[in-house]
This record gives structure tokens, C-alpha cells and sequence, in this order.
């Protein structure tokens, strides 16, 4: 169960920002076989000046189009699997909503299963 926190710059269209919202879980779907039904994000829309990020690092070129996408999910998926990952996410967000690669910073912050509780007090993934 990813759950997913979605920050850009405010001033999109609520269509712009469920094209987002859409295609990250679309791309977890795919990529990290996640079912269609776990599905939990937060969208944080932030005034300009609260979104401080460096447009040059890393030789990527960013805008202020700029999502970043913090994904904690359990940690047993590998290399291979994030990497195809990010690239699936990058070419929907690229076609719907039309965001650029460059524009496009996702942090997957590991965990385990124990590290989940859904509700009830309980730890929902074990026994």
C-alpha cells in the first residue's frame, strides 16, 4: 500500500491536478502491481514561496511545473522495479497532463509491512 503525497505550486486546474493523481496510481498499478482499490494520496498545493527546490541540480532543467511525488511504500521491491517505475510515471504524466520529465521529482521512502495500520489499532499486514 503506497501512500502517496502529491506538491506542486498552486494555480492548476482541479483537472490538471487529478491528471496527476491519475496517472501516479495508474503507474503503480503497472509498475508496482498495486491493486486499482489501494489507492491514498495527498494533494498539498503550496503558494510559491513555500516551494523552494534548485532548477538546476543535477543537470535537469525544472520549471515551475514542477510535482514533487513522495511515494512510502514496502520496501521489497528491487532496482529494476523502481527504475521502470520512474519511466512509466515520467511518460504518463508527460502525456496527461503534459508535464515535462524534467518537471517530474519522485522520492519512494521505504518501509515495511509491520509499519502499516489501516485502522482498529491493528498492524494490518500481519498476523
Amino acid at each position: 500500500m503506497p501512500l502517496v503525497r502529491i506538491s506542486l505550486i498552486k494555480g492548476k486546474s482541479r483537472e490538471y491536478v487529478r491528471a496527476i493523481s491519475d496517472q501516479i496510481h495508474e503507474a503503480l498499478v503497472e509498475a508496482f502491481q498495486v491493486p486499482a482499490t489501494d489507492r491514498f494520496q495527498l494533494i498539498e498545493q503550496r503558494d510559491r514561496d513555500d516551494f523552494i527546490y534548485d532548477a538546476n541540480y543535477l543537470g535537469v532543467e525544472r520549471s515551475d511545473d514542477l510535482v514533487f511525488i513522495h511515494i512510502t511504500a514496502s520496501d521489497w521491491r528491487d532496482l529494476e522495479t523502481k527504475k521502470a517505475f520512474y519511466k512509466t510515471l515520467a511518460t504518463r504524466l508527460a502525456a496527461s497532463p503534459g508535464l515535462r520529465p524534467d518537471d517530474v521529482l519522485i522520492v519512494l521512502a521505504p518501509n515495511r509491512r509491520e509499519d502499516w495500520s489501516f485502522g482498529n489499532g491493528l498492524a494490518s499486514y500481519v498476523q
